[in-house]
């Protein structure tokens, strides 16, 4: 028996367990690096996550319809340009900073101070967005229910319609031949006489058809406008306190959990899309929707239209979740040398062929609706809600056994959401757990219900009868203007400021040395390209400007008001934040300012075995008291 002296902590952080109470955070784990915040149980686990959080319903209900309207297959070009242009460079950045220091998106400010702000909009925005999204997710999960009929519900005029609703499209009048004159007249005057209209003079009456009427009068009870707020449609609310308690289940442990469920939430919605492809191809009519999309119809000369090359940006820099801070949060919990590059191209490459993927389910199925019912595919294409719970299940239900099919479709949605729902609460918890590291270290799982319980009762009224307006109106400000800014803010903040050529020489910390070729490109689009390519898209945003409406439905001015105070409240942070970091400092005027453009003194690598040379006279003084503790002395037999 003798006595030996062990230091108080292992390499890399890891603490020797002479914790006598047993107390275990399920956020981390033995096997963890990172023994504080916690590590990815795997790479899968991080992988898959990130794939789920940029594959969203956009890949879905945009992008087919994006590629169809600005030139098809040519769309594609502009589109992959501006992956590597903008896209990529953002997302590597966004990885190797949160993998880097190993915290959320409002505390990786520590290396600008001045700029902290920047993350606070970027937590408010997601906020926003994340009450919103839970809403679309509830829709899909309304639907779902409702495919659980012989019959789908919105497949005929049933007792909820109106005289409007028709399958078919009815003639309203047209020219004909009489007595040897062509003559323009009634549809009902020509059946009474068995004529025949002259091809190209019909006209049909302004018709709905029975999946429209069915999202507006029995799915929302649509209300008139914003003004008409309504009661609560009950089944709405009791799908969206569902899916929050999904999202709460999936995230009771943060990444120990959620890591795992998006083995099922990320991969399987690729096996309904297959399904749906396969499916739809064997159709009538298929051909011709893929044509429309991506075929002979393609339409080079487009791409010398500018709005082409804005909505191509606009797509990747949306599609790709950059801006947001969930990247930055889910790549905080990686080991420190994992090769982040090599993820950001996965993940991105994934998520762009995903979405080119979608656009052949999608159109097949569409253009058998457009063979089906005797119209050409331009007429029965649409994005956004009108695609996903108006054309699609109208689509759907023309399908011999359609119940089936529609399931499969919402449940690819529920899916789709989910996941990328799951990263954005994990981006609020995650900067909760750096501000405040004692409380989530031990009551982790209250704060996350809580979190879930408090944004369920903030998006009640979404699922009001005006309901479907607040989810346009904050989709149409919040998740446009504030994004681009913080996107244009963080790449200056970082190449600018803090400098281009530290933030690389960082990296080179984690993935190792590489040569001034392999840096050429990255220099190229972060340096110049990138930050030009948001300032041209931000400003075009802004002078292309219109008020919100939803299909025909203007926004009264008190509601577009409204929208521009989301926005300002989200992006108020940034100089109010930085002139209390200002004020704060010492000096004259510009010595406080050049101050806080100095990375702070606990900025660098979370755990001191990476640090460095570089790093090692940064100690965090949160964790002065710990590296103080003297040498525990253990009994070895």
């Amino acid at each position: 028996m003798g006595m030996l002296s062990l230091p108080g902590f292992l390499s890399c952080g890891k603490k020797k367990d002479f914790n006598l109470t047993n107390e275990k955070d399920a956020h981390s784990s033995d096997s963890d690096e990172n023994s504080e915040r916690g590590n990815w149980s795997n790479k899968g686990d991080y992988l898959l996550s990130m794939v789920g959080y940029a594959v969203g319903l956009g890949n879905v209900w945009r992008f087919p319809y994006l590629t169809y309207q600005n030139g098809g297959g040519a769309f594609l070009i502009p589109y992959t340009l501006m992956l590597a242009l903008a896209g990529l460079p953002l997302f590597f950045m966004e990885c190797s900073l949160g993998q880097f220091a190993s915290l959320g998106p409002v505390s990786i400010w520590r290396m600008l101070p001045l700029f902290q702000g920047v993350g606070i909009t970027m937590v408010i925005i997601s906020t926003f967005v994340t009450i919103y999204y839970n809403v679309i997710i509830a829709y899909a999960l309304y639907y779902l229910f409702a495919s659980f009929q012989k019959v789908l519900p919105w497949s005929d005029c049933f007792s909820w319609a109106d005289e409007f609703c028709s399958k078919t499209r009815i003639v309203s009048d047209c020219n004909t031949t009489l007595h040897g004159e062509i003559i323009h007249t009634n549809y009902s005057f020509i059946t009474s006489n068995n004529l025949t209209c002259i091809n190209g003079t019909i006209n049909y009456k302004p018709v709905q058809f029975p999946s429209e009427q069915y999202w507006n009068k029995v799915a929302l009870q649509r209300s008139s406008g914003l003004d008409e707020t309504g009661r609560i449609v009950w089944y709405l609310a009791l799908c969206l306190l569902l899916s929050w308690m999904i999202v709460g289940a999936a995230l009771f442990k943060g990444i120990k959990s959620s890591g795992k469920v998006v083995y099922f939430t990320a991969l399987f919605p690729y096996v309904i899309l297959l399904i749906l492809l396969v499916r739809g191809a064997t159709l009538e009519g298929a051909l011709d929707g893929i044509e429309y999309y991506i075929g002979r119809q393609s339409n080079i000369t487009k791409l010398m239209e500018a709005e082409v090359w804005k909505d191509a940006a606009t797509q990747i820099f949306y599609s790709l979740s950059v801006a947001w801070g969930g990247l930055v949060a889910l790549s905080s919990y990686n080991k420190f040398h994992n090769n982040c590059y090599s993820d950001a191209i996965l993940v991105c490459v994934t998520n762009c062929v995903t979405s080119v993927f979608a656009g052949f389910a999608i159109f097949s199925i569409l253009g058998h609706m457009a063979f089906v019912s005797e119209r050409p595919v331009s007429e029965v294409v649409d994005s956004g809600f009108d695609l996903a719970f108006v054309a699609y299940p109208e689509a759907l239900s023309k399908l011999p056994v359609s119940p089936l099919w529609s399931f499969l479709f919402f449940f690819m949605l529920l899916l789709l959401g989910l996941d990328s729902q799951f990263a954005t609460i994990e981006t609020l918890t995650t900067t909760i757990q750096d501000i405040y590291p004692k409380v989530m270290k031990k009551l982790r799982m209250p704060v996350t219900l809580g979190l879930c319980t408090l944004l369920f009762f903030l998006g009640l009224i979404c699922v009001t009868q005006a309901g479907i307006y607040w989810v346009n109106l904050i989709d149409h400000f919040c998740a446009g203007w504030g994004i681009l800014i913080a996107a244009v803010l963080e790449i200056i903040g970082i190449i600018y400021i803090y400098g281009g050529n530290r933030f690389i020489e960082d990296i080179e910390m984690m993935i190792g040395k590489k040569s001034r070729l392999f840096w050429l490109w990255w220099r190229m689009c972060w340096f110049f390209i990138t930050p030009v390519l948001l300032m041209a898209i931000l400003v075009w945003s802004l002078i292309t400007f219109s008020r919100p409406s939803y299909g025909s439905v203007l926004y009264p001015t008190w509601g577009t008001a409204v929208g521009w105070c989301m926005i300002i409240f989200c992006v108020i942070w940034i100089p109010i934040v930085a002139i209390v970091k200002i004020v704060k400092a010492e000096g004259n005027l510009v010595q406080r300012i050049v101050s806080c453009c100095r990375p702070a003194a606990n900025w660098g690598p979370y755990l001191e075995c990476h640090r460095g040379e570089r790093y090692s006279h940064i100690v965090d003084p949160k964790k002065k008291k710990e590296h103080e503790i003297p040498t525990v002395s253990a009994v070895v037999y």
